[in-house]
């Protein structure tokens, strides 16, 4: 499930970056800050609204791109599933926070990916990103540095009701 959703993170971050290359994931809309897309892995359908950081602290050594995504996949029975790929690596064994309207969430790491530790989680992560402004993701990078990267969620919660009416 974790390698699926690195490799899926991976393949959606590609689309975003390289439409015109990568047309398997199709537009929904853009909607302030954030943006819906549908494509079919093969198994299915799978949607997802997405960001990028508005800020990162102190950007690491080898910042890349940064996305956030809030994913469903209908098929496998998934809905709101929260992941981030930070654009540098976490330290192994680390764990991100994800706080948002005063509500913290704790995020289990892998390389440069990081989901909700608690899946059961997510719906209230989804609460929270729908009635907040900010979302703030702290994670440690390999290197031991504390690295801040901050989302808008303008936009959010038209981006995810687009995921909801495709998914």
């Amino acid at each position: 499930m974790i390698q699926k959703s690195l490799s899926l993170a991976l393949l959606l971050a590609a689309a975003a970056v390289l439409p015109a290359q990568a047309q398997s994931a199709r537009v929904l809309g853009d909607f302030r800050d954030w943006s819906s897309y549908a494509a079919d892995d093969g198994s299915g359908s799978i949607c997802f609204a997405m960001s990028r950081p508005k800020t990162t602290e102190p950007e690491p050594a080898g910042l890349g791109d940064a996305y956030l995504y809030v994913t469903d996949r209908p098929g496998e029975d998934v809905a709101g599933e929260f992941n981030v790929v930070a654009g540098y690596t976490f330290q192994t064994g680390s764990v991100a926070t994800a706080s948002v309207g005063g509500q913290e969430f704790a995020l289990f790491t892998q390389g440069d990916a990081a989901w909700l530790d608690d899946a059961g989680q997510a719906s209230n992560l989804a609460a929270a990103i729908r009635a907040g402004s900010t979302l703030v993701v702290t994670g440690t990078a390999a290197d031991g540095t504390s690295v801040t990267q901050t989302y808008s969620l303008s936009g959010a919660t038209a981006a995810q009701q687009a995921v909801g009416a495709e998914c």
